[in-house]
């Protein structure tokens, strides 16, 4: 349709083109051919053979005889000219005539001009509205979904509380008997890889109907009522499929909590998300849609939108145990080369991984053994892979790093390392390195973390010794004027667990049970926060460098170990 309204502007582009060509040929043909001399002209007045001349200040003047006949000849621009030609009985015009055959060409310019601007306004309101319809939504409609819940490895209890859905869009008369309603909207929470997409993908598949999936940002435009329009736009479209899925992912960049006052932006935000309210509250459970939103920051989202009757339904997307891990690396594991890999170790390695990582983690250990040309994915490529996710590729030119910086890497690792063996036992270190990292770290330590629901206070504070190991380390061995920037990443983390652990856990002693989140709006003075912060920081630093201060001759012994092999891994240290 748009081909042949481009085509229909090419008719007047060339009719104007002929037009202007057959005026100037005229206007050539009529300089050449008409041209008569002054005298022949006289000569005519004599003779009464002129009816009428035309005066212009142009340079040649048109005569029209009697007969019908016109010339042109000089223009005499005397002061009694005219006064003359009256006294002959000729008639005296201001205004060049114009034949037929030069008025068609005029006509046909004029009408092709305006032909060309109609259609050009024309195209350009079509293109603005189309982009305002339900194409300009870039929704992905995918009738044909091939997920389903074998497709989504882990996250059962998602999976249960989604169930009655696809149950209810299969045979919504069985519920409909029991007086039953559909949930109208469905929110998928949590952390970003969970798999909320997927899931969502899952249950339009099992149920067998069209899937639209759209992105709140595609709903966020400068101009107010579009981002509405669009709303209401893309249910009008599901409607006519009768069941169907809507799927709108980040939903937070148009369901934030709406604040008193509407300026710009924000006004535009509050009349998509008015529109998005207005839509589920208009259609009812027999239609069979149901809308599935997900986002990562459930506590920033309006309380309309979240109320019974808009999204029903709250269902948060976990982080996978061990147990669902290893569903997850068997399910990424089926359709690739696989030599003997432990998946139960490597399950307990990825604690804390999510859906996403872990599939960029086969991923990145299949394309490093293709590189090699190796026939399987081995546990070798996996670990490298592991490394490689976590603290990025391993830089190849070493030449620059001096034996002081090396060993100053060194020390500040085995810090870390040390004190992870000693206050967590039960955290297995998987690899020290000191051989610096795409990602900026001169070397790491990775250890990996027991699967745990909740993390209490002495944990926290643990965590904060470990993270202070390696200031500790390079303080115990070069001294207190020779500390480095090396533990800048450390302190930023140590700093956080402290300020979360006062204001926000409840276990400190300056604000006890109060939660600093919710007293900013009384504009305390945090003063003693930080005060706080910093002698419970300072306390575990003391106690990090006793530790490392008794052990001082392993501590040593470990470090030149690390420089010799420049990487120590699990069976290392539990050797050592």
């Amino acid at each position: 349709m748009n081909k042949i309204k481009k085509k229909i502007i090419i008719l007047p582009i060339i009719t104007l083109l002929l037009s202007l060509m057959s005026m100037i040929g005229l206007n050539l043909y009529n300089n050449k051919v008409n041209n008569k001399n002054y005298n022949h002209f006289l000569n005519d007045i004599k003779n009464k053979k002129i009816s009428e001349v035309y005066i212009t200040n142009t340079p040649k003047i048109k005569v029209k005889l009697t007969n019908g006949q016109t010339y042109q000849t000089d223009n005499p621009r005397s002061l009694n000219f005219k006064e003359d030609l009256l006294k002959n009985g000729i008639k005296i015009s201001e205004h060049s005539p114009m034949t037929s055959r030069e008025l068609i060409p005029f006509i046909v310019l004029i009408a092709s001009s305006i032909s060309i601007v109609f259609i050009a306004l024309k195209n350009t309101s079509f293109k603005r509205k189309s982009r305002n319809s339900v194409d300009s939504l870039q929704s992905k409609e995918l009738e044909e979904m091939t997920h389903n819940f074998d497709s989504v490895a882990g996250n059962e209890e998602a999976k249960e509380s989604v169930q009655d859905v696809v149950d209810f869009l299969k045979t919504p008369e069985k519920y409909t008997s029991y007086g039953a309603r559909m949930p109208k909207g469905v929110i998928l929470y949590g952390e970003p890889g969970t798999g909320k997409t997927l899931l969502a993908k899952a249950v339009a598949g099992e149920a067998g109907v069209p899937f639209y999936a759209v992105s709140g940002s595609d709903f966020v435009q400068v101009y107010v009522g579009v981002g509405a329009s669009r709303i209401r736009q893309l249910f009008k479209k599901a409607r006519n499929k009768g069941k169907a899925v809507i799927f709108i992912d980040e939903i937070d960049a148009i369901g934030k909590k709406r604040a008193g006052e509407s300026m710009g932006g924000s006004e535009e935000r509050d009349q998509t998300l008015n529109a998005l309210l207005t839509e589920m509250s208009g259609f009812n459970e027999k239609e069979g849609i149901v809308v599935i939103a997900a986002t990562n920051r459930l506590d920033v989202l309006d309380d309309a939108l979240l109320r019974p009757g808009r999204f029903d339904r709250h269902v948060e997307i976990t982080l996978p145990d061990v147990r669902a891990r290893e569903q997850i690396i068997n399910l990424h594991l089926k359709n690739k080369p696989v030599g003997k890999i432990n998946i139960k170790e490597l399950a307990k390695k990825t604690a804390y991984f999510s859906g996403a990582k872990i599939e960029n983690l086969m991923n990145e250990a299949a394309i490093l053994a293709c590189k090699e040309n190796s026939t399987n994915i081995e546990d070798s490529h996996l670990n490298k892979a592991f490394s490689i996710i976590l603290a990025g590729y391993e830089k190849q030119n070493r030449d620059y790093i001096t034996h002081e910086d090396k060993k100053i890497t060194a020390y500040h690792e085995i810090g870390h390392a040390m004190i992870t063996k000693k206050i967590l036992p039960n955290e297995k270190i998987s690899k020290v390195t000191i051989i610096p990292s795409t990602k900026g770290a001169g070397g790491y330590t990775l250890s990996i973390p027991e699967d745990s629901l909740y993390q209490n206070k002495e944990y926290l504070r643990k965590r904060i010794m470990v993270l202070l190991g390696g200031r500790a380390a390079e303080e115990i061995a070069f001294g207190k004027n020779l500390i480095t920037t090396g533990a800048h990443n450390d302190l930023q983390r140590s700093t956080s667990i402290a300020y979360n652990m006062v204001s926000h856990y409840g276990m400190g002693k300056t604000l006890g049970l109060l939660n600093m989140q919710e007293l900013t709006k009384l504009n305390i003075d945090q003063k003693e926060i930080i005060e706080e912060c910093k002698n419970l920081v300072n306390e575990l630093y003391t106690e990090v460098k006793n530790i490392l201060t008794k052990e001082k001759e392993m501590l040593d012994n470990l470090t030149e170990k690390l420089i010799e092999k420049e990487s120590l891994h699990s069976e290392d240290f539990e050797s050592i």
